[in-house]
């Protein structure tokens, strides 16, 4: 089972959701870079879960235990270990989906890929939940990028129907970013927020759950960074997105949209500005050949609607080997694109430094 990413910083995410806890290892450190503590704990509590009736009820503090590599405030250089207790498991709610796989969900494909020895409680290391460990991760790495002139941001792009303003893809303000990455409702319009509350509460009560985009930004970047062809900037960031449980999709720039367009209004134009070049527009989301232009990164991901719903749903029984059917028990996301805005904010981050 890899749960390994990276090349020259390397994490290595371990757990299981209702086990005794979960946690990461991140190898390749530079000895002697600070970390603030207090902003890795802002970011965990940005994904933590039962604050918010978007999120499941179930309460975890999710306080990262450091076990190596940092003294006092100070990176060693040796591996940085973390670890997050498991606090708040009700393993008994998943007792009835041990032989009838939820719809939507990893249990049949781990159940054939593992021959059934893989941990169902809570989707085991298949949940949500070990977002924890790589927030924690994009925390240390994206502060070391800060240094470095290097932010990253992120927002709702939309639920359901309802959609954001989204960033201005030539110049995005850095007090914007400030405050995005202090939300734990990450909005550019916060006027929005109330209809897309709206949507997610209307799935609760109809025992379902809704999905969304989230649109997510790197500023300081310059050019230069990304290997053609298969190391390319796109290519690494999407295979760290795509390590996100519930992500179908990615598109960087206007993405799908350059497929109606002419090359005549695709194509960004160079200019000088300030003594540097830059493109006047960003439709290639600040990438061209796999390699970064200096212009911003922009690209949205596609969240699915969490599969674990209350409703009744068509499933088989793997034991008796019959057409079954399914009630989920449980405490479950009606949408998780709130919470998972951090996350894909912190696998950027990951993806980002291993580009440097």
């Amino acid at each position: 089972m890899s749960s390994t990413y990276g090349s020259k910083i390397k994490i290595s995410i371990f757990g299981e959701s209702h086990g005794n806890g979960i946690g990461v290892v991140i190898d390749g450190l530079t000895a002697g870079e600070k970390i603030d503590f207090d902003k890795i704990l802002n970011q965990m509590a940005r994904r933590a879960p039962g604050k918010d009736k978007t999120a499941t009820p179930r309460k975890e503090s999710d306080l990262p235990k450091i076990l190596s590599g940092m003294l006092g405030d100070t990176l060693t250089g040796a591996p940085l270990c973390a670890v997050i207790e498991n606090t708040n498991t009700r393993s008994g709610d998943y007792g009835n989906i041990l032989s009838c796989p939820r719809p939507g969900h990893s249990d049949y494909t781990a159940f054939v890929k593992y021959n059934a020895s893989n941990d169902i409680r809570g989707g085991g290391h298949f949940s949500g939940r070990l977002t924890a460990p790589i927030v924690f991760a994009g925390a240390v790495c994206r502060q070391i990028l800060e240094n470095k002139g290097i932010k990253i941001a992120a927002h709702i792009n939309s639920i359901g129907n309802v959609c954001d303003t989204p960033f201005n893809p030539v110049e995005i303000d850095s007090q914007l970013i400030d405050r995005l990455n202090r939300s734990s409702f990450a909005l550019i319009d916060e006027n929005v927020e109330s209809k897309m509350r709206s949507v997610v509460e209307d799935a609760r009560m109809s025992l379902d759950s809704v999905g969304g985009t989230i649109e997510c930004a790197v500023t300081g970047i310059d050019a230069g960074f990304g290997e053609p062809m298969f190391d390319g900037v796109e290519g690494v960031i999407a295979k760290a997105v795509f390590g996100v449980p519930a992500i179908k999709g990615i598109e960087f720039g206007k993405g799908f949209e350059l497929s109606k367009m002419r090359g005549s209004q695709s194509n960004d134009p160079f200019e000088y500005k300030d003594g540097k070049v830059v493109t006047s527009t960003n439709n290639c989301g600040g990438i061209l050949g796999g390699i970064t232009n200096g212009m911003p990164i922009i690209f949205r991901v596609a969240v699915k609607p969490t599969p674990s719903i209350s409703q009744k749903q068509h499933t088989v029984d793997l034991q008796k080997k019959e057409n079954a059917e399914l009630e989920i028990h449980g405490r479950h996301d009606p949408c998780i694109v709130p919470r998972a805005v951090p996350v894909i904010e912190a696998v950027t981050a990951v993806a980002i430094i291993n580009l440097m």
